[in-house]
Parts: C-alpha cells; structure tokens; sequence
C-alpha cells in the first residue's frame, strides 16, 4: 500500500491550465493562448501529433515533451472541469443527466434493470458526455469520451497481469523488464495506492466486498486487495464527513467530482505543465495520409451539442495513435481501405477481444445483507487464474442503489481464446465488428463453472433480474476492456510502429490481443513508456537532430 506523494510543480501547472480553459469556454489548451490556437489552425505543422488522451496517449506526450518535442494532442472528447448548473462537473449514477453519455437519448448502464423494471436508465438530451458504448450487434464496447479518456469513467483497478499470462501474450516483449522498470514507472505516474486494510475491515462502505470474501472462502477460493487510483485518503475524509462526497455519493462511470486520480490529474497535467503540449479538445482525428516525411490528418471540430464547426487539416512528422481499441483501428482501416494508406497489412483489425469480460450477480441470503452505503470503487477481487479448466480473475463490484439489495455483483475476467476481427465499410464509411454470439461461450462456460461453486457453498442462485428484460444470469454482450486490433508484432514492430511506413506509430490498447487476465490500463500504461522510450531514441530524437543540421 503506497500514499500518493505530492503534486510536481508540473502537475500542479498543468491542471490549473485545464481549469482555466474550461471555464473560459476554450477547447485548445497550451502554454499561451495565442501559441495554442496556432497550433490547430487550417494547414498547421507539428513535431509530433498524438491522437487521443487516454493512457497510452498522455504518456507518449508527456515523454516527447520532457524529450523537448512540440506535440499536439487531439481529443474528440470535451474538457471535464468546468462546473454544470448544479455546481458539479459530473453527475452521479442514480440520477444521470446529459454529462452521462456520449449523443443518445437514453443511457445505456451495464446493470440495466432491476427487478425486471426499467428503473435503470433514464432518458438524457444527446450531449457530448463523458461514457459513450458503441454497439456492434452481438457485442458493444464501453469506452471513456473527454481529455483523460478512460481515466474518467473505469473502475481505477490498478492491476498488473500474471508474468507468466504476459509472456504468453506479449512473447516479444521482455517481462523482466516490465515488472523491474516500466511497471513501478507507470504506477507511480499514476499515482497507483491501496486501501487501508484496517479501515476497510471497519467501515460499512465496503461490507458487500466483506460478505463477497466470506462466500469465496466458502467455496474455497481466496481474495486479493486491489490498488487504485482513486484516492483513499479523501475517501476516509469522505466517510469521516471532513471532504465532499464523490466514490460514497455514487460516482464512479459516469466520473468522480473528488478523489479520482484521472489523468488530467496525472500524465496529461504533467505533460501540459513541461509548456510543449497543446490539448486539443473537440477536435476528432478522422482521415490520414502521407506527406512529405510524415502525415497530415483531418480533424472535424464540433461543439459539446454536436454541431459540426468545420474540418482542418495538420500535418506532423510522427503521427503516434493513441485513441483506444476502437478510435485507433478505425483511422488506419479507413486509411488502408480508402486507399490513402495502402501498404498497410492485413492484420490491420484483427485479434481483438473483450478480454473475456462477464458479468453477473448472485443473491445473498437475508442474514448477508451487503450495506445500503456501498463505496463505489471496488478494492478486492477473488483470484482463481490457476483453475487449470476455468481460469477466472472477479472483480467484487458495488450495487450502490442507496437500499439494501443483498446482492452481489461481480465483473469476471476469464481466458476466452476467441477473437474478432473489425471491418471497414467503404460504402457507409463505419467499422464494424465481426463478432458472434457463440464466441461468448467459453467466457460464460467459465464464469458459470466459477459461480456455481460459489452459490453451491453458500446455499445462494444467481439473480436473473438485472441485465435487460428477459432473464439472464450472464451479461457477456458487453465489455470495458477493448484490446487488440493493431497487434503488437504483427500490425506493428515490437515497439508499436506500424508495418509498412515510418514515423507512425500505435500506444494503446490495440497493441494488445484480446486478453490480459486483469483490468488492463496499468499495463498499457507501462507497455507506452517502453515503447516510446526506443521510439524517442531510435526515431524522433535523431530526426530532430538531421533537422537541426540542416538548417
């Protein structure tokens, strides 16, 4: 268990600048006005150009900045520190407004019914809100839309996979050095700490993870703490009524107003503080091509209601994707199949997955009541990876409904060999997901085999009630952890750049196939700040230098 240390200057620069920008209504973040703006202008030019803010994103521009590299980041998102009417940038769970979700007219919560009811999900006016789920037919994806990406809706699970699972995944990368370098790197820029174990075992926020352990103990099966980036000192100050409530007032998917460690907080403060990063918010990277030694990109600019304020175009030398499973795949198979970008492969779109995510629920009997008052950021999973048949990682995950439930939720991460592949429409100029059904099943088959056991030993059923209106034990249509896509060492080199042209590169989680066994942000994380540290050393730092000398 680590305290979060004190903000860096850098840090603390960075998010003021975010702060400030939002609450002027500015979507173009940089270290002066004028400078910020003539980085996104019609015809611009960068050094570098990142597209996306999430995880893989912010440390590529954190790292090319500390390198003394100008970057642009673009972020189809808005920036999520400017107050609503209610005095709140987000809003909580139990009574979600337009901030909830990325232009529909209802939310589309995972728990989508209770008691069979639609009680769940409310109508909302379409808004460029903060959770989107794209929806392929047998599968829907969630994902994170602002500055910061993911960080601001996941559940913060900040988990490190199985060596001997990572070396089976990533077989071209070195795991020694993962865990001996880039894994303590990226838990300490995201600023990674635990649970006080004493308070947790005390505290009647988190007696449905208490009730969640017994019964695996029950069944045989042991627990785990999980770290987290969100902050457990505000939390205890939240319980003790000294600091406002944000994980205990039912904040978590749709953002937490305190205590959340999202990297606005974090990577993307630190690299906005270094003055070489410009934060282009609104701005959706849409189309590349080549030019001269590098890219130009197409940017559609819009407003948080939608409306559409024109297209640019701005070039760079090193084009690095970052914008996630989904946004990173689309752009380079639109790329590939529209003919802009042609050498690329054809593992362009393949070996994704849902990182074999499962979720269900099982009632507890009247004497194990799990707490009206439910934190909702989880910090203990049941760890049953070594089953040689069913391998299962479950996460112990919160029903903050604000009544007593006697449920208990579980996120599953199992071993689903299956993968999909993603397809690029010409016509319609969408991609789409070839995924059915029927892949879902191994991931089901173990989940069941898992829980079974649980309810065997504690005299406990499944609750059939809480997934949509026809029952169902399993929700397997769904995940939040998209990977794969662009795989690493096969689209890519082993350090993410992409076959068949230089200086352009992928950083997130379509580097990864499918499955990692855990929540896998902590590795992304890691997995960029190995790949951008040879990339800055082998690419970036020596074309600036042949630059230099030729001027």
């Amino acid at each position: 268990m680590s305290a979060h240390p004190r903000p860096s200057r850098r840090r603390v620069l960075g998010a003021l600048a975010l702060g400030a920008a939002a609450l002027a209504g500015e979507t173009v973040v940089g270290p002066r006005p004028a400078h910020a703006a003539e980085q996104v202008r019609d015809g611009a030019y960068v050094p570098a150009l990142v597209v996306g803010t999430g995880y893989g994103a912010a440390v590529t521009a954190l790292r090319l900045a500390e390198a003394g590299v100008r970057t642009l980041m673009l972020e189809m998102g808005q920036l999520w520190t400017r107050p609503g009417p209610d005095g709140k940038v987000f809003c909580g769970m139990l009574a979600p407004d337009r901030r909830s979700t990325w232009f529909r007219r209802r939310t589309a919560a995972p728990m989508a019914s209770f008691l069979w009811l639609d009680v769940v999900d409310r109508p909302v006016e379409p808004y460029a809100g903060v959770l989107d789920r794209v929806d392929f037919g047998a599968m829907s994806v969630y994902a994170g839309r602002g500055v910061g990406g993911g960080s601001l809706v996941n559940g913060g699970m900040a988990v490190v996979p199985r060596r001997s699972y990572l070396r089976e995944v990533l077989p071209r990368v070195d795991v020694r050095e993962m865990y001996g370098r880039y894994f303590p790197r990226a838990r300490a820029g995201l600023r990674v700490n635990g649970v006080d174990r004493a308070w947790f075992e005390g505290t009647e926020w988190y007696r449905y993870s208490r009730v969640a352990r017994e019964q695996a103990g029950r069944a045989g099966h042991g627990t785990v703490f999980l770290d987290n980036v969100y902050d457990f000192g505000h939390m205890r100050r939240e319980a003790a009524g000294k600091a406002p409530k944000s994980a205990l007032a039912t904040e978590l998917i749709y953002g937490n107003n305190h205590g959340r460690m999202s990297l606005d907080k974090t990577y993307l403060a630190a690299a906005l503080g270094t003055g070489r990063v410009t934060v282009a918010a609104l701005h959706r990277a849409v189309a590349i091509r080549p030019h001269a030694d590098g890219y130009v990109v197409t940017v559609e600019r819009s407003d948080a209601s939608g409306r559409r304020l024109g297209t640019r175009e701005i070039a760079c030398r090193h084009l690095f994707l970052g914008g996630g499973s989904l946004g990173t795949t689309e752009l380079l198979l639109r790329a590939r199949e529209t003919g802009t970008l042609p050498r690329l492969g054809r593992e362009i779109g393949e070996g994704w997955g849902p990182n074999g995510n499962v979720m269900t629920a099982r009632a507890n009997l009247p004497l194990h009541p799990t707490g009206c008052h439910q934190s909702t950021v989880p910090v203990l999973g049941i760890d049953a990876w070594d089953d040689p048949r069913h391998p299962v990682f479950a996460e112990i995950t919160p029903v903050p409904a604000g009544i007593e439930t006697w449920i208990s939720l579980y996120l599953a991460i199992t071993r689903n060999p299956e993968r999909g592949t993603f397809t690029y429409d010409r016509r319609t100029g969408r991609m789409g997901l070839r995924w059915e059904h029927g892949q879902s099943k191994p991931a089901v088959r173990s989940a069941r085999a898992f829980f079974d056991r649980m309810n065997r030993a504690n005299g406990t059923d499944y609750r059939y009630d809480l997934f949509g209106p026809r029952p169902r034990a399993f929700a397997d249509d769904f995940t939040y952890h998209p990977l794969g896509g662009c795989v690493l060492g096969r689209a890519t080199d082993d350090y993410g750049r992409v076959k068949g042209y230089r200086h352009l590169y992928v950083t997130d989680g379509a580097l990864i196939p499918g499955s990692l066994g855990v929540n896998p942000f902590v590795t992304i994380t890691a997995l960029a700040e190995r790949n951008v540290e040879r990339v800055l050393r082998q690419d970036v730092l020596p074309a600036a230098r042949r630059d230099r000398s030729h001027a």
